[in-house]
């Protein structure tokens, strides 16, 4: 940990490239980009008409020659050339001039664990292509659970559970490393996608695409806990008549309809204690789980997990960003680096 930590001293800037949002974090600056990983495309004409929020704001709503596109799926890009004129347009001009000025710039990255070769050269190829001399790239779940505040590393166990719009990654930490870690395909969109199949099966209901999260207007008050409101009202679109038509939503049956991908993401859990070593689990006993990414607010996932494992469970402070900020600590050298002196003979 300590060679990762010297060079990742040197980078000048960080990227966290999520499904959801992509976060820049720039040495001495702070976050400055905190944006949906969203751009829009005329067709015709091959133009970037727009990136971020107002790209999203034209999901579902634009001509035919406009095309809202996601280059990246799960924390792996999987469009590189799209993906580099998103960052670059949510960079601005500005940012781009300044960190051209370097001699040798060098830049880090998040990377899902167990992200296969071929999905980390992209996340490299992309930075690149941005001018990056040199890409570092660190585990997703190491740089969480820096930036949530967790003593990784110290010799005991702490327990970090991200929570993105693709996937669910779970790790037990120790001494600055991973014991062991699981990375789920299920996560936010998963759940979202649940909700939104059950109103159309069962309410013949079709969800508009800029409509507020689904998931938290099904399960509003307390969310997944079966204390929270007995219906909510949902608002869409007649499937038959294409009309604007309102339905009072059992919440319980709600509940049910996600059941499946959160037995997933429990299943996971369970593998991650399985595999750990007993003296790490009785460590987390006492210091629980801490849930960081931006599916952790989900309402009353955090209830749940507390039933399933017996564990305490916290939510990060601002658990959407905890990733590129545990990045930026390493950035700004405020880790120290655990250093292990050889005994002498």
């Amino acid at each position: 940990m300590t060679a990762t930590l010297e060079r990742l001293r040197r980078c000048h800037f960080a990227v966290d490239l999520g499904a959801a949002r992509t976060r820049v974090y720039v040495r001495g600056s702070g976050l400055i980009v905190d944006q949906p990983s969203v751009a829009a495309v005329n067709t015709r004409t091959d133009a970037l008409i727009a990136v971020g929020e107002f790209a999203e704001k034209m999901t579902g709503r634009t001509p035919n020659y406009i095309r809202v596109v996601r280059p990246i799926s799960g924390g792996t890009v999987v469009d590189i050339e799209m993906a580099q004129r998103m960052l670059r347009q949510l960079l601005g001009g500005k940012v781009r001039r300044s960190l051209r000025r370097r001699p040798f710039l060098r830049a880090a990255a998040c990377t899902p664990h167990d992200a296969d070769p071929l999905a980390q050269r992209a996340t490299i190829e992309t930075l690149v292509g941005l001018g990056a001399r040199r890409v570092e790239l660190v585990d997703t779940l190491i740089a969480a659970a820096v930036g949530c505040g967790l003593p990784v590393e110290r010799a005991e166990a702490t327990m970090v559970m991200v929570c993105g719009a693709a996937a669910t990654q779970v790790a037990v930490l120790s001494l600055g490393s991973i014991v062991t870690a699981e990375r789920i395909p299920v996560g936010g969109e998963a759940v979202d996608h649940a909700i939104v199949q059950h109103l159309r099966h069962e309410h013949a209901l079709v969800l508009p695409a800029q409509s507020v999260r689904p998931l938290q207007l099904a399960l509003s008050g307390n969310g997944l806990s079966p204390h929270g409101p007995d219906s909510t009202e949902i608002h869409g679109r007649d499937v038959a008549t294409g009309l604007a038509r309102s339905v009072r939503v059992d919440t319980a049956a709600v509940r049910d309809a996600i059941q499946t991908p959160l037995t997933a993401i429990l299943d996971g859990i369970g593998k991650v204690l399985r595999d750990c070593p007993p003296d790490l689990v009785a460590d987390l006993a006492d210091r629980g789980i801490t849930m960081v990414g931006g599916s952790a607010l989900l309402p009353g996932l955090d209830q749940m997990l507390r039933q399933y494992t017996g564990m305490p469970v916290y939510i990060a402070e601002r658990p959407d960003t905890c990733a590129v900020q545990g990045l930026g600590a390493m950035l700004e050298g405020r880790i120290r680096p655990l250093v292990l002196d050889p005994l002498a003979g």
